[in-house]
């Protein structure tokens, strides 16, 4: 298994007001959801994912987010064994949030 890239919420955040189109998956429970999210990004708690494969793009790079990394990370290594180029964003919301204080 190859090694999860990463991304840090300051450079994703610099990728958006560029104008950047990024597909980007929070993985975070429908309660987690209901405090704010990142626009744009498309909601699939993790649990989910495995019987929503058909809703994640298979091309190009998908950026996986949740309260802290753990959860993205997982859903990460999970992903790639179908061929999807996740990337990890590291510290979560918790780090978005922060960064945006």
């Amino acid at each position: 298994m190859t090694s999860i890239r990463e991304i840090e919420p300051s450079e994703l955040r610099r990728r958006l007001l560029a104008g950047e189109t990024l597909q980007m998956i929070d993985v975070r429970e429908d309660d987690e959801v209901a405090q704010g999210m990142i626009s744009g990004a498309k909601h699939i708690p993790l649990g989910q994912i495995p019987d929503r494969l058909d809703e994640i793009p298979k091309e190009g790079e998908v950026i996986m987010i949740c309260r802290s990394g753990g959860r993205s990370m997982r859903a990460c290594q999970y992903l790639q064994q179908f061929g999807i180029e996740c990337v990890n964003m590291t510290g979560g919301m918790l780090q978005w949030n922060e960064d945006e204080a």
